[in-house]
């Protein structure tokens, strides 16, 4: 019956001086039952009780499980504290009372009274394999459903006559969350990408849907195995969670159980015992008594899961099979996130590595650039940009898209590209550049076949003496500036440029000069950046102007990163950005790489302090400039596992620190790990201390960067 429950203390025998004659039972019961009258109840005194009675209450109150027996015409409850607990709140006054009474507000619904009488009215047992009853087991707080599984069972006495029902319930809420979970759980791998992802979700499911201490899951590298752990009670917040794994080898010859079970296939078991003593790492290890490990089934790549418990715990046929359901999950998902990240490799490497790994460096120009792929970042495109010093000591921008999503893209865009700064190191004029490569797009599409091929590029060349620079743009999107006067405050202007037909159309020639001064900063970008779907383009254009406008200063990699989250909405297309401010006065730069190894944050705040103190930058900026710099070195170190190169320019008014890597995944050991940091809570300091930050991927690996304003005096 439903109810909410409260722990009832039941002796296994009677209470001291508890009753013993007519009046009480001389055997174990609920502490209420110990105490009642039962001559006073249809059942009479219990000595006069019928053998076939006395062994139903025998059997009822000796019972861990959840029975009551419904007895007579009156259906007189007489139960144990299994169904105390479950009845809550009715308990004790319900004992010894008919059903119908202490049930009232429930009894005439559908599945309760009715089957209980027919059960006793006619004999006929029932059933119910999924009741969903609510449940308080501390009786403190509201209650919290719970599934069972009911059986009704008339009972009879010596003569064969039906004298009750006897009521089973047994609680099935466990099994019923596991396949719950397994549903989730299935969900939640269907949207993974790689196989951190993969880590991710089934360390997490492994934890809360076994109630495990330990979950490992662990892949087979060739010469080595890649393994990832959590332990229960380990302190992980968003940011960890958003951190890749951090994975530890394991040699290919080791005695964990884990490697045991994917090389022969065969899932092991271990209720009790000590099945990670000839392998544990560290304590948490040595504390696991009871292991079960199952190998993946995959056909491409072989690793296992493993669920362990601090405490005896034996494997019951319901939970192998779950676990066994779960292993055939992740093997299906980490061979999905293999390919993935095979071919998403390629295709990356591929993309950038036909763009320019560093763009120049030069004193009153700076630059940045971004590119982010769209479709599903497993394609290589065809967007690209380039910065480059001309012979005549001016800076040659451009931005450009080749149409297409594949290899064949990527190979033109390379093409068109490289053919572009051949002739603007030989003619720097723009439009004579864009005719050229008008040519060059033409010929390119009769040779393939493809006549259809399309390039929109817009070109620049920046004269910071002159303080102007003259652009031209085949079929592109038009270059927006941010100005931004010393005594006035930020706009920002769309150059208005003769876009024309996009190359391999035949380019009509014409340039447009601009004045580009101190201050200023010129941003080039790709169509994905402005476009969305069942959205008006000129949404997206004052989308990208307004927060343009708004940012908080014209540093360029900054204003990477606000264009291009500047229009809400997923595009399906690449996004390319070019950024170049004229600074009103040259920046100070300085850089440091630091090995992988746990005094590398120690060095950094000590070499980055002295500098910035030198530079004279307020104490303030420096403080929490070191802060963050030290964590951020701390998450490359971690998760890159290669040695990483931080960078500081300090300008008039800001500062801005990059920290980048080469990695992709984490080397550093577990035992240098305890000497670092906190594992990614310093993305939320840097959150708070800086007023931007962002992450640019690289041809190998990422950087991350943030922006400190100066205070003005």
């Amino acid at each position: 019956m439903p109810g909410t429950v409260g722990r009832i203390p039941t002796p296994s025998a009677p209470t001291s001086g508890a009753p013993t004659g007519p009046g009480a039972t001389a055997f174990g019961t609920p502490a209420a039952a110990s105490t009642l009258r039962w001559a006073d109840t249809p059942l009479g005194a219990p000595e006069e009780w019928d053998p076939a009675v006395r062994a139903v209450v025998d059997l009822v109150l000796a019972s861990p499980v959840p029975m009551a027996l419904l007895y007579g015409d009156d259906l007189v409850l007489v139960y144990n504290e299994g169904y105390a607990e479950l009845i809550g709140a009715r308990h004790p006054q319900a004992l010894g009372r008919p059903a119908a009474e202490v049930f009232a507000d429930i009894w005439h619904e559908p599945g309760t009274g009715e089957v209980i009488e027919r059960a006793y009215r006619r004999g006929e047992p029932f059933l119910e394999r999924e009741a969903v009853l609510p449940v308080d087991r501390d009786h403190t707080g509201p209650t919290e459903p719970a599934t069972f599984t009911r059986g009704f069972s008339p009972v009879r006495d010596s003569a064969g006559r039906t004298i009750g029902v006897l009521s089973v319930a047994a609680q099935t809420t466990q099994v019923t969350r596991q396949l719950q979970s397994l549903s989730d759980f299935a969900a939640a791998l269907s949207g993974t990408l790689t196989l951190d992802d993969v880590a991710r979700v089934t360390l997490r499911y492994g934890l809360d849907a076994f109630g495990a201490d330990q979950v490992s899951f662990g892949i087979d590298e060739g010469s080595a195995w890649r393994m990832v752990r959590r332990i229960r009670g380990e302190l992980l917040d968003e940011a960890d969670e958003r951190l890749p794994p951090l994975w530890r080898r394991v040699p290919a010859d080791s005695p964990l159980p884990m490697v045991v079970t994917a090389r022969s296939g065969v899932p092991v078991f271990t209720a009790d015992g000590q099945p990670l003593r000839e392998s544990a790492a560290d304590r948490h290890d040595q504390k696991i008594r009871s292991l079960a490990a199952l190998p993946l089934r995959s056909a491409v790549i072989r690793g296992a899961l493993a669920v362990g418990y601090q405490t005896s715990h034996p494997w019951s046929p319901a939970e192998r099979a779950l676990l066994a359901a779960s292993a055939e999950l992740v093997g299906q998902a980490a061979e999905r996130a293999r390919r993935f990240e095979t071919q998403h490799g390629t295709a990356q490497l591929l993309q950038r590595s036909m763009l320019p790994e560093r763009l120049p460096d030069l004193p009153r120009l700076r630059i940045a650039a971004r590119y982010d792929p769209g479709v599903d970042g497993n394609a290589a495109g065809g967007d690209f940009y380039d910065a480059f010093v001309l012979p005549t000591g001016a800076l040659g921008v451009v931005l450009g898209d080749v149409a297409g999503h594949d290899v064949q893209a990527a190979a033109r865009m390379g093409q068109v590209r490289a053919a572009l700064r051949a002739l603007a190191l030989t003619d720097p004029r723009p439009d004579a550049v864009l005719a050229g490569l008008d040519r060059l797009v033409a010929s390119l599409g009769v040779e393939g076949g493809t006549p259809e091929l399309f390039v929109t590029v817009v070109f620049g060349v920046i004269e910071a003496d002159q303080e102007r620079m003259t652009l031209a743009s085949a079929g592109h999107p038009a270059p927006l500036i941010r100005r931004c006067p010393v005594d006035g405050e930020p706009t920002a202007e769309y150059v208005e440029l003769s876009p024309g037909p996009p190359l391999g159309l035949g380019y009509r020639s014409g340039t447009t000069t601009v004045p580009f001064r101190p201050g200023d900063t010129l941003l080039l970008y790709s169509d994905g950046v402005v476009e969305r779907r069942w959205q008006d383009l000129s949404s997206g254009l004052a989308g990208l102007g307004a927060a343009v406008t708004a940012a908080s200063s014209g540093d360029p990699r900054a204003l990477c990163a606000v264009a291009t989250a500047a229009v809400p909405g997923a595009t399906e297309d690449d996004v390319a950005v070019l950024a170049v401010e004229h600074a009103i006065k040259p920046s100070r730069s300085a850089g440091i790489k630091v090995p992988a190894e746990p005094t590398a944050p120690s060095r950094v705040r000590h070499w980055m302090n002295a500098r910035l103190t030198e530079w004279q930058v307020p104490e303030g900026v420096i403080s929490a400039a070191v802060l963050c710099t030290s964590e951020l070195t701390t998450n490359a170190l971690l998760h890159a596992g290669t040695a990483a190169r931080v960078e500081i320019d300090l300008s008039a008014e800001r500062l801005l620190v990059s920290v980048a890597d080469s990695g992709t995944r984490g080397q550093v050991n577990r035992a240098q790990t305890d000497t670092l940091s906190s594992r990614g809570r310093g993305l939320g300091l840097i959150e708070e201390l800086s007023d931007a930050w962002g992450t640019d991927p690289t041809v190998r690996g990422s950087t991350v960067w943030f922006e400190i304003l100066i205070p003005t005096a």
